[in-house]
């Protein structure tokens, strides 16, 4: 292998900086970085930007320091979710992206957003950092410092003629793995009795020592009302990220990590559950409050209410162990069970609960030190 090329040189700053996690998604132009990068960090393949969005801010919340790889075309798929959770909860990230649509472009869609993305980057408010030659690489290291010591995303936009004439190896094609798949199960959803509000006292009881991630909106305030600790952070927007702000921190924490989810959100983001199968973590435990509405808007129709049914979903995903709760003691006894799914079948019904009287940033700081003195 060639030890000069400038695939080579990012390892070497993402491992002076500490990175131990590499949240990434392919391009065409950096397939050698990306072969490298699975070689050297622990590499946590995604099926969507906003989805390692959720995924690296729970690897941080646990004490993990993450990277994201991407395509510059993924950023305008997670600017809500840098603003809403990064930039308001201060929460450091780290991106390279791969830009496109700028030097030698062939594919006219790629050319609109590329051009356009340092301007978006400046209205945001983001910091971003622009690689236009392999001299410019060495920049990559202040951009990561700058991340983790001001809790703040920031992008680096990597020109593909950073990596022209590299003499990096590019990896062969992986063929398809043989295999015979099949959900053998029987799913049944009856009448439901319980409210979610219910649940979570359910839940609440039952939890001491572990970590419970709250969903944005009333099941966060329902939690804080019911028992507020520092181990629940709540979350208040970005809605659809919370299960993936779980998996993020099962990968890095002994604890056992609970997630109060809902269907409206999984709906939003089912990569969540792509996620939770293929990384397998068995200290996750995802609790999905199902009552065919977004509560925390009116409580309008969700599909669940007809025809999606969210535990053939988490298995169709990947994640073997499910299970049904109609009851408090049916989800009692799945919780007690480390169930990584639990499909709670709920009425749809608000409790009154005040605002959570917390900023973002002071659920952060107070959990992560929680983690940090526990």
């Amino acid at each position: 292998m060639n030890t000069h090329t400038p695939e080579i040189k990012v390892i070497e700053i993402l491992k002076g900086n500490g990175i131990d996690f590499a949240a990434t998604l392919p391009c065409d132009r950096i397939k050698a970085l990306l072969q490298l990068i699975s070689q050297n960090l622990r590499t946590i393949p995604l099926t969507r930007e906003e989805n390692g969005v959720g995924i690296c801010t729970g690897l941080y919340l646990g004490g993990g320091k993450p990277v994201m790889i991407i395509q510059s075309t993924g950023v305008g798929n997670m600017l809500n979710a840098l603003l809403s959770l990064n930039l308001t909860y201060g929460l450091p990230l780290p991106i390279l992206a791969s830009w496109r649509g700028v030097y030698k472009e062939t594919i006219e869609a790629q050319r609109q957003f590329g051009k356009k993305l340092p301007s978006i980057m400046k209205a945001s408010g983001i910091e971003f950092t622009i690689i236009n030659s392999r001299v410019e690489l060495q920049n990559i290291d202040p951009a990561i410092k700058d991340s983790f010591e001001n809790t703040r995303p920031h992008i680096v936009l990597i020109s593909p003629v950073v990596w022209e004439g590299s003499l990096c190896d590019v990896p062969e094609p992986v063929e398809i793995t043989s295999r015979i798949s099949g959900l053998d199960v029987r799913s049944e959803i009856r009448k439901p009795i319980m409210t979610r509000y219910e649940a979570i006292e359910v839940i609440a009881s039952l939890i001491d020592d572990d970590i419970i991630i709250a969903n944005l909106g009333i099941p966060a305030k329902e939690l804080y009302e019911i028992r507020d600790r520092e181990l629940n952070f709540y979350m208040t927007g970005s809605m659809g990220l919370v299960s993936s702000i779980g998996l993020g921190l099962a990968m890095v924490q002994k604890r056992h990590v609970y997630v109060i989810d809902g269907d409206g959100s999984l709906l939003m983001n089912p990569n969540a559950l792509i996620g939770i199968g293929t990384l397998d973590q068995d200290n996750l435990t995802v609790i999905a409050i199902d009552n065919a509405a977004y509560g925390s808007t009116g409580n309008q129709e969700t599909a669940t209410s007809r025809q999606i049914d969210l535990e053939l979903l988490a298995r169709a995903s990947g994640i073997q162990k499910t299970i049904k709760a109609h009851s408090k003691d049916e989800l009692k006894k799945a919780i007690l069970e480390k169930v990584t799914f639990i499909h709670v079948i709920a009425r749809p019904y608000n409790m009154k609960c005040r605002e959570i009287p917390l900023l973002a940033k002071e659920i952060k700081e107070r959990f992560m030190k929680a983690i940090e003195n526990t």
